[in-house]
């Protein structure tokens, strides 16, 4: 599974290839953490994605591939291999976008 972001005129839009999942949705500070509130949409090569509009500033976020929360494989327990993630609470770790 690999996973992208990109920030480009007021919209942000997340990724991940995930071929094999059958439901991906997307969690974090804009959305108050629900896992049902941002659906993704597969393309033909099992690659999601969605477009968001969010704020400046720094927002927090994981995906949910088929019910199981991620920040990204291999890096959802906290070290220094994931650049783009940070720890949590739950001793696990998220993902991080900064939108100026």
């Amino acid at each position: 599974m690999q996973l992208s972001t990109s920030t480009k005129a007021d919209v942000t839009t997340l990724s991940c290839h995930a071929p094999d999942a059958e439901q991906v949705s997307v969690a974090g500070t804009f959305n108050d953490w629900r896992q049902d509130a941002t659906p993704m949409k597969k393309n033909r090569q099992g690659k999601w994605t969605v477009k968001l509009n969010l704020s400046a500033g720094r927002h927090e976020y994981k995906f949910i591939v088929d019910g199981a929360w991620c920040c990204e494989p291999g890096c959802d327990g906290p070290h220094a291999g994931c650049p783009s993630c940070v720890g949590n609470e739950f001793g696990t770790m998220n993902r991080v976008i900064e939108v100026e």
